[in-house]
């Protein structure tokens, strides 16, 4: 089996493009690399000009035995500026793309891109994100507590409801101080940013379906709780981002009850009205959520634009936000022909830059994202397309019949060439500024445990292994890291099991996965090339993918096996010469030949090595 080295490529990091944003009318030199093998006449950059494609020809730069580097001048003639590389060959020309080499013509739409946006801020770079549904992490003090009238009371041992009555409102009462008490195994763990789901009081458990954004809910510890907790962060030098739903509020919300008892009041013109039942529209047709119309300017002011807005004053002191996610961020200011999304998130992003320039803006998109990332609102996505579907089903237990992330079948098993093409088609529709920073997960509050999905402990260590060292921001959802379960959503809301954990193991705490997530995420730590590289694809089979994530002093070999495979040989030159390779996960030694570095078929595992 030959492996991927011999294709041309490309891609946004430093080795390149330069890291620094450019700006509008600046001229961008982008550089390719293709293997000595090329047959290649010329070497030709096609850009976008004001929706016109224009050539540039690229200059060879350097050579060696190896490889060729060509290097052409792209101008930032707009706000996002797409190119692709043309490759003039005897017989005819390929085009090299973010989705990789095609001798055939391609559309537009995995074209890389320079854009003038601002990128995530450099915090992100190093984040590695921890995910806490407030009302099943930890709760501070007595178990008694006072419980909402809302509220069906459980044990903290019990388990979740997963479907019907009682799954939005079955309570644990989780509250922050109980957060802020267990931030020693997060930082045990070497997470670096908590991300809370929503703090503001509501009639679920899940509170998005908010009754004010004013306020922290009480039975979460009210205020000062949250206050204080941002202390606490910030104090370990940690970060802390909010969750929001822009896109609606709570049925019981005070702006929602003005509307509904004055049509003539102000926040009326908050809210989408209908002729038929309710008499409003709502998100998903749930009657509890009313959708918010962002065509109101009254609505604007209050909820995203400036320090006094929703957005701006919990960034500011004494809470402190260092963030948000926004919930649903691909409906926000969409209903029939009203699109206002960009312009929301823009101003989002401008609100943010007024409070806090450091803060990060993230949404949750559970499909395409590409059009709505390259608009200069949302800073990253919550990566289901790119990273977390794609995990799923290469890695899903062969006997599962778990449902697909809300589509009518249950994940389908797939093969390597299916996951990484999948992985390319979405990661190709964004700039890799973007990519960089994309949330990857392998599950959420919305979805089935990752180890449910697969089945055993050891294919978890294959997800973990995919995580930690892919390109963007590793993002957990409390409680994966000791291989807790659950098949949906609401299942998967599992109350964190401290005397297991406490005692360093249990029935419902797998200390070797805890042990799996907190190596990877120190070898994730120590090398800039997992957290900044660019990523080149090495070997994609039925049962095995492999990867080098490069910077410009530093090489990484990623191996991902979930089963044993047919091997290959790579070019010795990828390993300096009289250095040897460094294992940094996995134990095995790496086979350096004379003429070829050997991967042996090994599998299942996971192996990364340092060449250089």
């Amino acid at each position: 089996m030959s492996n991927l080295l011999d294709l041309p490529h490309h891609d946004g990091s430093e080795i390149y493009v330069r890291r620094a944003t450019p700006q509008l009318g600046e001229v961008v030199p982008v550089r390719i690399r293709v293997p000595s093998a090329g047959s290649e006449r010329a070497v030709w950059v096609r850009t976008v000009r004001d929706a016109e494609p224009r050539m540039v020809e690229a200059r060879l730069e350097r050579s060696d035995v190896h490889e060729r580097w060509y290097v052409a001048d792209v101008p930032v003639h707009n706000p996002v500026t797409g190119y692709r590389v043309l490759l003039d060959e005897p017989g005819g020309y390929r085009w090299l793309n973010g989705r990789g080499v095609h001798a055939r013509d391609v559309p537009d739409a995995s074209d890389f891109r320079l854009t003038v946006h601002d990128p995530a801020p450099p915090w992100m770079d190093t984040s590695v994100v921890y995910q806490v549904f407030p009302d099943r992490f930890a709760r501070a003090g007595s178990s008694e507590g006072p419980v909402p009238d809302w509220a069906q009371p459980a044990r903290w041992d019990d388990e979740p409801i997963g479907a019907g009555p009682g799954a939005a409102t079955q309570f644990f009462g989780g509250d922050l101080l109980g957060v802020e008490a267990r931030l020693d195994h997060l930082q045990r763990l070497g997470v670096d940013t908590l991300y809370l789901t929503p703090v503001f009081p509501s009639r679920s458990n899940h509170r998005y379906d908010a009754s004010t954004f004013d306020h922290v809910d009480p039975l979460l510890g009210g205020d000062e709780a949250l206050a204080s907790l941002s202390r606490a962060v910030h104090a370990r030098s940690m970060r802390i981002l909010g969750d929001l739903t822009t896109n609606h509020t709570g049925a019981g919300h005070e702006w929602f009850a003005r509307a509904l008892g004055d049509q003539a009041s102000e926040e009326a013109g908050f809210y989408y009205w209908s002729a038929g039942e309710p008499g409003y529209v709502s998100w998903l047709e749930h009657a509890s959520l009313p959708k918010l119309n962002y065509n109101a300017p009254a609505l604007g002011a209050r909820m995203v634009q400036g320090p006094d807005s929703v957005i701006g004053r919990w960034l500011a002191p004494p809470y402190a936000l260092d963030g948000w996610r926004i919930d649903v961020a691909n409906m926000t200011g969409r209903y029939a022909d009203d699109d206002l999304t960009h312009q929301v998130a823009r101003t989002i992003r401008a609100t943010m830059r007024e409070v806090n320039p450091d803060a990060v803006l993230v949404a949750e998109h559970f499909h395409d994202a590409g059009l709505d990332l390259a608009a200069g609102g949302w800073h990253a996505n919550m990566n289901y397309s790119a990273f977390t579907r794609p995990v799923w089903t290469w890695l899903v237990d062969p006997g599962s019949a778990l449902g697909f992330l809300g589509m009518p079948v249950p994940i389908p098993r797939r093969d390597g060439a299916s996951m990484v093409a999948t992985m390319r088609d979405f990661d190709s529709t964004v700039p890799w500024s973007i990519t960089t920073h994309q949330w990857n997960m392998l599950g959420s509050h919305d979805t089935a445990r990752v180890r449910t999905v697969v089945g055993s402990r050891e294919r978890v260590e294959l997800a973990a292994g995919l995580l930690f060292t892919y390109p963007g921001t590793p993002a957990i959802f409390a409680g994966d890291e000791g291989g807790l379960t659950g098949t949906n959503g609401e299942h998967a809301r599992v109350a964190m099991p401290w005397r297991d954990v406490d005692a360093g193991g249990g029935p419902r705490w797998d200390a070797g996965t805890f042990e799996i997530y907190r190596s990877l995420i120190a070898v994730r730590r120590g090398s800039r090339a997992l957290r900044e590289g660019g990523m080149r694809w090495v070997v994609v089979q039925r049962n095995a993918v492999a990867y080098l994530r490069e910077t410009l002093d530093e090489r990484v070999l990623v191996v991902v096996a979930r089963g044993p495979w047919e091997g290959v040989d790579l070019p010795r030159h990828l390993l300096a010469p009289h250095a040897l390779p460094e294992n940094l996960y996995g134990g095995a030694d790496l086979d350096v030949r004379p003429d070829a570095l050997h991967l042996a078929g090994d599998g299942p595992g996971v192996q990364v090595w340092r060449l250089a």
